[in-house]
């Protein structure tokens, strides 16, 4: 699984890259569903973090979150993330 992690118009800390990375870990069985999990922070007013998945199976999807803190717009996104990769999982098991 790759994961790639840009940041717009701020520089992430070192702390903040950890933190999202123990927030990865949570997703259930990511490795062996995700090909890239492409995450993009930018500040203007406030904090955007956007997310976008890429399956095995070719399918993409894309989750973003507003806060005005880092932490917690990544903490949103991971729980958003979380949901939606559970959701996708249900579907292929469903097929088959």
């Amino acid at each position: 699984m790759n994961i790639d992690v840009k940041a717009v118009h701020f520089a992430l800390r070192e702390g903040t890259r950890e933190f999202l990375e123990k927030k990865i870990s949570r997703i259930p069985n990511a490795e062996n569903m995700i090909i890239d999990l492409l995450f993009t922070f930018t500040k203007e007013k406030d904090f955007k973090a956007e997310c976008t998945v890429n399956f095995r199976w070719g399918l993409s999807i894309h989750v973003a979150e507003h806060d005005f803190e880092l932490n917690p717009a990544i903490d949103k996104l991971i729980d958003k993330l979380e949901a939606k990769v559970v959701k996708e999982k249900e579907k292929v098991k469903d097929k088959h």
